[in-house]
């Protein structure tokens, strides 16, 4: 059994304010036992809105903000998963790229992921700062046994986004988000994290921004699509829960929906 933490806050602009939230909360985490723990899309830097302020403040991935994480992985003990604007070495300089990064407990990184799906939609239009992440085979990490593979926000909207993750052997799927507040838009958050999970029996840990950048209702929810913990509305806080992959196997010998289906995943072609 591995102990997941999810941890719920508002990152804002000034990224050493945000760097304190997530040493804070991962003391917390690691305190109660937390082996992994997960921040939102967006811990790095969040502004009202996704436009240059976000080119202005991307960094490499072995730029300040990450190495400083790094060092909280090492000095709590723990695998900590976090968003951050990246700054790509010759790609682009007027877009930025939305990378979710896993570092070590010894503060390598070990898996990463660029955000494939671009919020444009809700009046929202991220593809004019933010360049898409390559479509690749899934990066993953183990933990005592257990796979874990990584998402980013609107992808939660794609299938087969998280299907494939699961085809690459993730027991758990570790999503990051800045879900934003609107209509119907938290009723949408659970349902997708809970169907994810049911539909490819795997647990789904969920980290979302807290009020009033996010919607909050951070939780991890297991292969039956049952919420093991949950955060609601709090606006700084972690809640954590066990995850294991016999709980995974149990699940799938029960329902074994992924060994059943007729279809696969294939990239779409380019318009």
């Amino acid at each position: 059994m591995v102990q997941v933490a999810v941890a719920q806050f508002a990152p804002g602009q000034d990224k050493a304010r945000n760097q304190r939230s997530v040493a804070e909360l991962t003391a917390r985490a690691a305190a109660d036992g937390a082996e992994v723990v997960l921040f939102p899309e967006y811990t790095m830097f969040t502004a009202g809105r996704v436009d240059q302020r976000y080119v202005a403040a991307a960094e490499p991935l072995d730029g300040p903000f990450v190495s400083e994480a790094a060092d909280t992985a090492r000095r709590e003990g723990v695998h900590l998963v976090l968003g951050v604007g990246e700054a790509e070495d010759g790609a682009d300089a007027a877009h930025f790229t939305n990378t979710l990064v896993a570092l070590s407990p010894r503060g390598e990184r070990v898996a990463h992921y660029r955000k494939i799906h671009l919020y444009d939609a809700f009046g929202a239009r991220e593809s004019d700062v933010l360049r898409p992440g390559p479509i690749e085979e899934p990066e993953t990490f183990t933990v005592d046994g257990v796979v874990f593979g990584l998402q980013t926000c609107y992808d939660l909207r794609f299938p087969e986004v998280t299907r494939r993750i699961a085809e690459a052997g993730a027991h758990v799927v570790l999503l990051a988000a800045q879900w934003v507040p609107g209509p119907l838009k938290e009723e949408h958050w659970r349902t997708l994290a809970r169907a994810r999970a049911i539909e490819n029996t795997v647990y789904v840990a969920a980290s979302g921004q807290a009020a009033p950048t996010g919607a909050g209702n951070s939780m991890v929810v297991d292969p039956m699509g049952t919420p093991l913990a949950a955060l609601g509305e709090q606006t700084f806080a972690v809640a954590s829960a066990g995850v294991s992959a016999a709980r995974v196997q149990e699940v799938r010998e029960l329902n074994p929906a992924l060994s059943l289906r007729r279809f696969s995943v294939s990239v779409r072609a380019e318009d």
